[in-house]
């Protein structure tokens, strides 16, 4: 069974910095794109960035365009978000989501972790 378990949210002042991970694990054939989601508290999800399967090509919501670093290592099947300059609208769940093939599966399917907080203090 394949599974995303993300890692390194937790408590950052303004300003800071942190660094999320999102490993795949269980029989995976071949993964496509993944992307980082965020939930606020009374808020809708919303998609934070996204990055295909070379690396080569990548897309960022605007709030977080030059704060926010998506990056994949294919031989680890881990997508990571670098998120630098810190603000309190930063403050959400963290979420990856991964399109993956599963082993005997024909297609793609999107799996989504079980989520990661980030608190930002000002």
């Amino acid at each position: 069974q394949v599974q995303l378990e993300e890692s390194g949210g937790g408590l950052a002042q303004a300003g800071g910095s942190l660094r999320l991970s999102c490993a795949a694990s269980g029989r995976t054939f071949s993964t496509y794109a993944k992307a980082w989601f965020r939930q606020a508290p009374g808020k809708e999800r919303e998609c934070v960035a996204v990055i295909g399967f070379s690396g080569r090509d990548t897309y960022y919501t605007d709030s977080v365009k030059g704060r926010f670093t998506i990056s994949r290592d294919n031989g680890k099947n881990t997508v990571y978000l670098q998120m630098n300059s810190l603000n309190s609208e930063d403050t959400a769940v963290y979420y990856c989501k991964a399109e993956i093939r599963p082993v005997g599966v024909p297609r793609h399917i999107n799996y989504w972790g079980q989520g990661t907080q980030v608190t930002v203090s000002s």
